[in-house]
């Protein structure tokens, strides 16, 4: 009988799986080495080899990461690289069965979104008057981001005419191509005109496209530019938030407004209600510190 492959050989040849079958990107390579690595060290020192992997083993070394001071989300790749490795081992016929499936993933914990209150957001939205070209684009960005809570790539994906002013609606397709459609309010509408009408026509280049947002050289505005477009508009008005602080602030003040968890959830855009209860935490958060300020027996 043949003796077991040397682990750093084994790393090399799972190394070459993960980017030529499996196509994973160089990042996700060396994070999973670099973990697989540490994992075939503590084998060495209990005197095992990746041969030996099973369920105990993983958890001792999984065990040891958390004592640490490793985060959910170390540990949640950890455990992804060791399935990818231990699926592999199995193919190849060095472990007689696979233990991945038998191990669990931590579950993330969520924090409470950042999110600007209305005062906030009135400030971030009632700033100068917009002038240039970009200003009227940057200003038009935020608004329609706040009035819509649509993600910053959805924004950039729309083009002029998923605007519905018959019924004063936009259309956005989303995550997995779902479409679906939102009210826009008046003073995003009014943006919106303001930069179609004056800001717009100075970005057209000699090929038109049909996108809303434009960039600098005539194309369709990218997701960086339009990050930037809103950190500078925010910053110009001394507020501290970005795309997605403004969909979460417009999914919260729609709650704390009083709609209700399902019309919130199809406004977002979410699959799953799960996805959207967050939201609900944070307006008990802060029916929470009203209560304490103002209930005589808090």
């Amino acid at each position: 009988m043949s003796a077991p492959e040397p682990a750093a050989v084994l790393l090399e040849r799972f190394s070459a799986h993960l980017s030529g079958e499996l196509g994973r990107s160089p990042h996700t390579v060396r994070g999973y080495l670099a973990d697989l690595t540490s994992l075939v060290e503590a084998l060495d020192a209990r005197g095992r080899t990746p041969a030996d992997l099973d369920v105990p083993l993983v958890r001792a070394w999984l065990s040891s990461a958390r004592a640490a001071g490793a985060s959910r989300s170390t540990i949640a790749r950890r455990v992804a690289a060791v399935r990818a490795l231990t699926r592999y081992l199995h193919r190849e016929g060095v472990l007689a069965t696979d233990p991945g499936p038998r191990l669990s993933t931590p579950r993330q914990q969520r924090g409470l979104p950042s999110v600007l209150d209305e005062e906030q957001a009135a400030t971030a939205l009632e700033g100068p008057t917009p002038t240039t070209p970009v200003e009227l684009r940057r200003h038009a960005v935020v608004e329609l981001l706040y009035a819509t809570g649509i993600r910053v790539a959805e924004l950039c994906a729309l083009d002029t005419a998923d605007i519905d002013r018959s019924r004063d609606t936009v259309r956005v397709l989303g995550k997995g191509d779902k479409e679906r459609t939102v009210p826009v309010g008046a003073p995003a509408l009014d943006a919106l005109d303001a930069w179609t009408a004056r800001g717009r026509p100075e970005f057209v280049s000699a090929t038109p496209v049909g996108a809303l947002f434009l960039g600098a050289r005539g194309g369709r505005l990218g997701v960086r530019q339009a990050r930037e477009d809103v950190h500078a508009h925010l910053r110009a008005a001394g507020v501290d938030s970005g795309p997605h602080g403004l969909r979460h602030s417009a999914a919260t003040h729609l709650l704390n407004g009083g709609a209700d968890l399902r019309s919130v959830q199809e406004f977002l855009g979410h699959s799953s209600p799960r996805s959207t209860q967050i939201y609900t935490h944070v307006s008990v958060e802060r029916l929470r510190s009203a209560y304490q300020q103002a209930h005589p027996r808090a």
